[in-house]
């Protein structure tokens, strides 16, 4: 992933107007990684424009633990409707750095080196969006800079080809 010039790459209003399904032109896929809930995703990433799961989900699912099995490797992150990469965390920090930030917030949270620019728009409410329609998070900045804290539902898809 190479990152843009500027970041956030931003979007407008258009990317999430109504398709096929909600706000995408596809559901969710079957079978979710990390044992995440189709029906909660479905339901985040395509009817939704405001609300997320619930804090400390992503805590509650097998992701943790698969996160912690590969401490030293980077984890890939596909959007759950289209299987596009979004993500690639952790990157210029630790697993340790990763899961911590995360839980100090509730949701996974990801910065600029971590985001695919090519898949992920911000709109000017700090709404995070995938280029296809899919509602991810919101874009809450810190002290470190944008920090993309992302549902976990509907960023654990499985790669398409």
């Amino acid at each position: 992933m190479s990152a843009p010039k500027e970041v956030p790459v931003m979007g407008d209003e258009s990317i999430m107007a109504p398709k096929a399904h909600g706000t995408s032109a596809v559901p969710v896929q079957q079978n979710l990684r990390w044992k995440c809930d189709r029906d909660t995703a479905d339901r985040i990433c395509n009817f939704n424009r405001h609300y997320a799961e619930h804090s400390g989900y992503f805590e509650k699912t097998d992701f943790v633990a698969h996160a912690k099995s590969q401490p030293d490797q980077e984890i890939n992150f596909y959007d759950s409707n289209t299987g596009k990469l979004l993500f690639t965390a952790p990157r210029g920090r630790t697993m340790d750095e990763f899961l911590k930030e995360s839980r100090a917030h509730g949701w996974p949270s990801f910065r600029d080196a971590e985001t695919n620019w090519e898949n992920v728009r911000c709109l000017p409410d700090g709404e995070t969006v995938s280029v296809d329609g899919t509602h991810l998070g919101h874009n809450l900045p810190d002290r470190n800079g944008s920090r993309y804290c992302i549902n976990l539902v509907s960023v654990a898809g499985n790669e398409t080809k």
